[in-house]
């Protein structure tokens, strides 16, 4: 699998945040233009797991997470791995992140994509051939 970018779950969660509109637009925008263009960006069983969750805690039915996290099944899907895990690990170490961003990363690189677009990590710096991209930071 080789694509452009990889999506964090907190973009794809503000798609459905109506608490903050502004984000809204800009994330719901990125959503339809990645469902227009299913082979350009990724994400993981992690991020689609997290979404899930977040949705139903954040007062949506199982139905609509559902509906809503299937909608997803179209893009290209990183599976939870043993050598996932393990760069994971890797990458725990070497940037100092939390075990679930690793897992983002891991699976991030695993996909070949050269951007994560996420609002968690440091905008702009490189991890390993993985840019982070932040779309609602200003400039």
């Amino acid at each position: 699998m080789t694509v452009r970018r990889f999506v964090d779950t907190n973009i794809l969660l503000y798609a459905h945040d109506r608490d903050t509109p502004a984000k809204q637009t800009v994330a719901l925008r990125l959503w339809q233009s990645w469902l227009q263009q299913p082979g350009e960006t990724a994400l993981s069983v992690q991020v689609l797991q997290e979404l899930h969750a977040n949705l139903t805690r954040k007062g949506r039915s199982r139905a609509e997470a559902n509906a809503i996290v299937r909608d997803l099944y179209g893009l290209p899907v990183v599976e939870n791995t043993l050598e996932l895990f393990d760069a994971a690990l890797v990458a725990q170490e070497r940037w100092q992140l939390s075990l679930w961003d690793a897992m983002i990363l891991a699976a991030a690189q695993a996909s070949g994509a050269s951007e994560l677009i996420t609002e968690d990590f440091n905008a702009g710096q490189d991890y390993g051939g993985v840019v982070a991209r932040n779309p609602f930071a200003s400039g």
